[in-house]
């Protein structure tokens, strides 16, 4: 994760984007909003993978001065490392969203920031990166000109000096700008949780605003902010003209094409997620990938790939963007996976798909007023990374008894295929709202038109309740337990929980985690492998690992050796798997999940890979404050 040399890219880099760092100039770099998490280093190879090992291991400080905080977080930010100008830091923040620069080759603390933010919220605390970006030349800035840029989770965009830590005075008031939701709603409601976005001279943010819980939340309004002195330069509301709604907002990475004056944002469902009636027609702009034009935030194009959303599909990821191989040469292109388990290939200059999709008619809803779209966008090319339809025939258990149990649930659901939409009764949601893939996205190898994504195979059943009520708030459906949010504004609470079995395991067949590669030239899955072992997943952890795929939340990072390199899953451990045919061939135990995208980088001569392992309350887990960096011998 790094800018390197001037030559190559524009002075920007976001952690997001997962690049390394390198002291060789004939290294070309692909582009660093590209979203590709790439690297091109090669020094880790397949050959000595097995001599890989712990070069140092840092730890916060948080879990010692706040573990009842702390539990209550998802350990998710990638680092960044900093240009030689700039001081050549690795660069993190923690989930309450402290700053911390270490020295690349021993860890140790160079410099931290606190920002010391609100923590009344009862939602996960999360802070996936920080952000670099240099000031240019031609100007006439004289202090502060190599920058970190974070967000904060009671909403703050604050600007730090990347040699020292202190804050840009210049920048907004005292280095810091309130974003428009500061003070007016806890963390709980808006909140950050991915990094800003940065190119030519404009910082974009979006925003995590709250699920399920209200008919109108908070509008997901992206911003765009002066990367100097932090000026306002222009906002963009995703649901401009539609009334009675919210949401619709960006809480996944940003991806930016500077060349062409583009930025991408993958925004989420309006609000409430499962009930429409107060919002009629395909909700456009919602769901959706949009185009804008960096400079002035005027749309260019938009494709939508859940019309009329009621499952909650966010468009959950970070676009990817990378050339594809036309009948007539490269195309400007952007790949997206989503929720659904569906990868979408477009031109990034129109929006129009490259590889065809087919609007396919979907089921109608039976709530009073509900007025479901007709049919749904369904990509014939690349199939779906995953199964999207579950049958009383496809149950599955460890004996006749648990899986005959299963068969029975299933037959009962209210059950017509994905985009099968809530109801009154128990209704099959397949797949639910983790995913398919989440926030971590792809990792994308050029040489093999490799794009490698870990995806979620969980059933859930959800049920509207009509004028129920509920004190209960989550974020998700947490481990082995049924959510219930009011939707205030409608007659509803939502229920969701897992599809298990009496003896507490997932209704269809194993793996319930995979790592899944694809071939966007043909539009092909290359191959698809378990992702996780369910020996720590049990009231009793097994003496050995059971590789049925498990859970899993955060990226994947692939280089130019043919490695790829995930933790991702619930069972502590730091995977590498072989890019051509998906082999797991090195494995690491942490000691706690590294929920996180990893990223790598060249310091020194030395190749460093490094995973930030702090664990997510969403599965109940154990938390953590680790950063392990992982190297050959000297």
């Amino acid at each position: 994760m790094r800018r390197i040399i001037n030559a190559f890219v524009n002075p920007l880099l976001t952690c997001s984007t997962l690049f390394v760092a390198f002291q060789v100039h004939a290294l070309a770099m692909p582009d660093p909003l590209a979203g590709q998490h790439f690297s091109p280093a090669t020094q880790i190879t397949r050959d000595n993978l097995e001599k890989l090992a712990p070069a140092w291991i840092h730890q916060s400080g948080d879990l010692a001065s706040d573990p009842q905080s702390l539990r209550n977080s998802a350990g998710q930010s990638t680092p960044i490392l900093l240009p030689e100008e700039a001081g050549e830091s690795l660069v993190y923040c923690t989930p309450f969203n402290r700053v911390i620069a270490l020295d690349p080759a021993t860890g140790k603390v160079r410099w931290e920031s606190d920002p010391k933010i609100n923590r009344d919220n009862t939602r996960p605390f999360r802070c996936r990166g920080v952000s670099y970006w240099s000031v240019p030349d031609s100007s006439e800035v004289k202090s502060c000109r190599q920058r970190i840029y974070s967000l904060t989770a009671d909403r703050r965009l604050i600007a730090l000096d990347a040699h020292t830590g202190s804050r840009c005075e210049d920048f907004g008031n005292g280095g810091e700008v309130a974003l428009a939701e500061h003070g007016l709603f806890k963390p709980d409601e808006v909140a950050s949780s991915s990094p800003p976005a940065i190119a030519n001279g404009v910082v974009v943010v979006g925003s995590s605003v709250i699920d399920f819980a209200l008919a109108e939340a908070p509008r997901g309004v992206v911003a765009a902010y002066d990367a100097i002195n932090g000026k306002q330069l222009w906002k963009f509301n995703p649901l401009e003209g539609i009334a009675h709604t919210g949401g619709a907002n960006v809480w996944a990475p940003i991806a930016i094409d500077a060349q062409r004056d583009l930025v991408f944002l993958p925004t989420s469902a309006p609000s409430p997620d499962y009930y429409g009636v107060l919002r009629p027609g395909d909700n456009r702009n919602a769901n959706s990938v949009v185009a804008l034009q960096l400079s002035t935030g005027k749309q260019v194009w938009a494709f939508q790939h859940s019309h009329h959303d009621l499952w909650d599909f966010d468009t959950p990821a970070q676009p990817i963007l990378f050339d594809w191989q036309g009948a007539d040469g490269p195309v400007p292109a952007l790949a997206q996976v989503t929720k659904q388990g569906f990868v979408f290939v477009l031109d990034r200059t129109s929006g129009k798909p490259l590889l065809p999709v087919a609007e396919r008619p979907v089921a109608a809803s039976t709530i009073p007023g509900e007025i479901t779209a007709p049919t749904q966008p369904f990509p014939i090319k690349p199939p779906p990374l995953m199964p999207i339809s579950l049958s009383p025939d496809d149950a599955w258990g460890l004996t006749f008894w648990d899986r005959q149990k299963c068969h029975e649930k299933i037959a009962g659901l209210n059950n017509h295929g994905l985009f099968t939409p809530p109801s009154e009764q128990p209704t099959l949601m397949f797949p639910g709202s983790m995913g398919g893939a989440n926030w971590g996205g792809g990792a994308y190898l050029a040489a093999q038109n490799l794009l490698m994504v870990n995806v979620n195979v969980l059933p859930f059943v959800g049920q509207l309740l009509k004028n129920a009520e509920t004190t209960a708030t989550r974020d998700h459906p947490t481990a082995g337990q049924t959510m219930h949010v009011t939707m205030k504004g409608t007659p509803y609470t939502v229920a969701i929980g897992a599809l298990m079995s009496p003896l507490g395991i997932p209704c269809n067949p194993p793996p319930w985690g995979r790592l899944v590669a694809v071939d966007l030239a043909k539009g092909e899955i290359v191959w698809s492998v378990a992702l996780g072992s369910v020996h720590e997943m049990g009231p009793v952890t097994a003496p050995f690992r059971i590789e049925w795929g498990t859970p899993n939340i955060g990226g994947g990072l692939v280089t130019a050796s043919g490695l790829m390199f995930i933790g991702a899953t619930m069972d502590r451990t730091f995977h590498a798997f072989d890019s051509t045919d998906g082999r797991e061939l090195w494995r690491y135990k942490l000691p706690v999940d590294a929920t996180a995208t990893p990223m790598s980088y060249v310091y020194q001569g030395r190749q460093y890979i490094v995973i930030n392992a702090g664990g997510h309350a969403m599965f109940s887990r154990p938390a953590g404050d680790y950063l392990y960096a992982f190297a050959l011998p000297e």
